[in-house]
């Protein structure tokens, strides 16, 4: 059974508050993108072993155990005793980006145990597992656009549709940690929530809606900055780092023209929106 597990993108991010269990509460904009990874799965016939993972595509660094496609078999085979699966993922959305590519993967995954082996588990079911794996996984088992809140975790559904515009994606050869991308944050409320932003035109967001980890990310990685110049300087209507980087995006209402000689050495998609 094979499914192609997509990435997202997010329209504004703004970091509320510090919890007192050391997260942040933030709020955002999930939007899926049809960049995609591919999964496969299969019953492994007379095996010794519960599961056996095959990584192509990009690189991954970590073992087996670590990644989240196994994490959520493990967390099922918990409940329902799984029979043993190979699974072949790969990997074509960037890592360390701010795509979501491991937690799409990790959804995905939960869908297509759920649909191969006849679980049973219902839409919050399964969010519910994914949520236990990683604070936006639940996100991609809808894969519908969402105003999120508390830590990325908790879904709002809103009524958005990007579909006159084209995505132009840059991802420099610049991974970001979480942990360098909250150094210089300083929590936060907005003055105009995102859920009122988006109901405005994409021509007003350029002035309204900020990614707040793009301070810190841009005062140590320039030319990650540089690319967003870049994108507006070409015609950009709203331009943005998404999550907490290294990826950047920019929305243009025609097609972008040679795109890949503009951000040489980068990975760079163009690709239509729903």
């Amino acid at each position: 059974m094979i499914t192609f597990p997509n990435a997202k993108i997010n329209l504004g991010l703004n970091v509320v508050e510090r919890r007192p269990d050391g997260y942040h509460n933030l709020e955002t904009v999930f939007y899926p993108i049809n960049l995609q990874d591919a999964l496969e799965v299969n019953r492994l016939e007379n095996a010794g072993t519960p599961y056996k993972l095959r990584v192509s595509g990009a690189t991954l660094d970590g073992s087996p155990e670590d990644n989240l496609v196994v994490k959520a078999y493990n967390l099922l085979n918990e409940t329902f005793h799984l029979p043993p699966v190979d699974i072949h993922l790969f990997k074509h959305i960037p890592t360390g980006a701010g795509l979501g590519g491991g937690s799409a993967d990790c959804a995905f995954m939960i869908k297509t145990l759920n649909e191969k082996f006849r679980l049973g588990l219902g839409i919050e079911e399964m969010e519910k597992y994914a949520a236990r794996l990683g604070a936006d996984c639940a996100f991609f088992i809808q894969n519908q656009p969402v105003f999120a809140t508390g830590t990325g975790n908790i879904f709002e559904r809103v009524r958005l549709s990007l579909a006159d515009y084209r995505l132009v994606l840059v991802k420099p050869d610049i991974s970001v940690s979480t942990r360098e991308a909250y150094a210089r944050i300083r929590p936060h409320h907005p003055e105009i929530s995102l859920k009122e932003i988006i109901r405005r035109p994409v021509e007003e967001w350029k002035d309204l809606m900020k990614n707040d980890f793009e301070e810190s990310v841009f005062q140590s990685h320039p030319e990650i900055a540089a690319i967003k110049d870049r994108l507006y300087d070409i015609g950009a209507v709203y331009a943005s780092m998404t999550g907490s980087g290294s990826a950047v995006f920019g929305l243009f209402k025609t097609r972008v023209e040679n795109v890949d000689e503009l951000f040489a050495g980068c990975f760079c998609r163009q690709r239509e929106l729903i």
